[in-house]
């Protein structure tokens, strides 16, 4: 299978050079994610606009939440963990990859 990427919609993806998601045989790398498009400050609406964000990438390379292994999620705030996490349940709940979530 050939490489094939899905661009960034990002002001900086030029200037920086990278992908939204980049599937190369069978394996599909995904960029670090920020809930653009939506004004909200609440986490679970920022952690469900990232992931929605993801899915769609992952579609566009022929996979789904069904073939994800391992996430890394990073957050600012301790409290934030349960409203991150419930999103995160939503996307991932059967499927249950290998994650990590990181303070930062």
């Amino acid at each position: 299978m050939a490489r094939a990427t899905v661009p960034a919609v990002s002001p900086y993806a030029d200037t920086v050079g990278y992908s939204r998601a980049v599937r190369d045989g069978r394996h599909i790398y995904v960029s670090g994610t920020a809930p653009v498009g939506i004004e909200s400050d609440d986490p679970y609406e920022q952690a469900k606009r990232c992931l929605a964000i993801i899915v769609e990438a992952l579609r566009e390379l022929g996979a789904g939440p069904e073939h994800v292994v391992r996430t890394r999620v990073y957050i600012v705030d301790p409290a934030d963990w349960e409203a991150v996490g419930r999103a995160h349940g939503e996307v991932f709940g059967d499927v249950r990859p290998a994650s990590t979530m990181v303070v930062v």
